[in-house]
């Protein structure tokens, strides 16, 4: 922690399919870190497939954290999130360890990063219910216009078909009568009480998409539709704000009925392709954010590790242990 009395977080953050969980365990494994995992599907037990959850042998031996840590039936937000990831992280502290932040839901990461202030937006039950009734009825594209009328930046930044965020700024436009994309950006300004080096992963488009592709086929051979299925008959359906997740709304419409299934594959692959690009967008506004962009290393994760390793060492002081090159053919 040279140069500075605040204790070291580090984040390795980016889009879906990426590379985000091979980077953070190896570089964890490395600096004597754990894991907290920005996940917001991989909080949910009995979603493994879908969400891609880094499995026990990914891990590396990395103790991981803010994972399988919620119900399916429970609606895991942010706040609840911050609280929960927080004292994990305070935990690590206490081991004499550094937490290593990894994920893609960029709101958890900022959460953490910028101790978000959630007292002025505290949830509205019945609101959330008639709000959610009007979507039911009407469709997401009316939710979206009571949005575009009371806050139309925040309408501007949120796609119509992101209920949880839609209801979200409309619950905060109510509850406080101010908009939630002023809110959100004063957040984004506020000081990290970390020594914060903070990575964005970041790849080519084509390649990204591809891998992307890749990953959804893996998973539908893997047994989504079986998981998708079991859930089903635990008594969750598209209410519920874990099966709205990407994959899982999309099983779900064909197991309903409403779509085939080679249609729900389809529209994974569309869907992840285009939460990919949200997510990009979202990290290159993150003013702390150190962009790695893959192609300028080859595409090498070796490589990409030393990086990590070396920005991590000239920013915090820590000396990574020399455990040989993990990626060498």
């Amino acid at each position: 922690m040279e140069g500075s009395e605040k204790k070291p977080l580090i984040v390795i953050a980016g889009p879906t399919a990426v590379g985000k969980s091979e980077l953070a365990a190896e570089l964890a494994r490395r600096i004597g870190g754990e894991v907290v995992s920005a996940d917001s599907m991989q909080v949910y037990r009995y979603m493994d497939i879908g969400s891609a959850k880094v499995t026990r042998e990914e891990m590396l031996g990395v103790p991981h954290h803010m994972i399988d840590v919620a119900d399916p039936a429970e609606a895991m937000d942010a706040a609840r999130y911050a609280a929960e990831a927080k004292a994990c992280i305070r935990e690590i502290y206490g081991r004499g360890h550094v937490p290593v932040l990894c994920g893609g839901t960029g709101f958890y990461i900022q959460s953490v990063i910028r101790d978000i202030d959630f007292s002025e937006a505290a949830p509205d039950g019945n609101y959330r219910e008639y709000l959610r009734g009007i979507a039911e009825r009407e469709g997401a594209e009316a939710l979206h216009a009571m949005l575009e009328e009371a806050d139309p930046d925040a309408a501007g930044e949120i796609h119509p078909n992101n209920l949880k965020r839609v209801i979200r700024a409309l619950e905060f436009h109510r509850g406080t009568g101010g908009l939630i994309s002023r809110h959100n950006r004063e957040q984004r300004e506020r000081e990290s009480g970390y020594n914060l080096v903070y990575f964005f992963i970041d790849d080519d488009r084509d390649a990204l998409y591809e891998r992307i592709d890749r990953r959804v086929d893996f998973m539908m051979e893997e047994g989504l539709v079986d998981e998708v299925a079991y859930l089903k008959a635990m008594g969750l359906s598209g209410r519920d704000v874990s099966m709205q997740g990407i994959g899982y709304k999309e099983i779900l419409s064909a197991l309903d009925g409403e779509i085939p299934m080679e249609e729900a594959e389809r529209l994974i692959k569309r869907n992840s392709r285009r939460y990919a690009k949200r997510q990009g967008t979202w990290f290159r506004r993150e003013r702390d954010a150190i962009r790695i962009f893959r192609p300028d290393f080859g595409g090498d994760t070796g490589r990409i590790l030393g990086e990590l390793i070396r920005v991590t060492e000239a920013r915090t002081g820590i000396k990574a242990k020399e455990v040989g090159n993990p990626y060498e053919k």
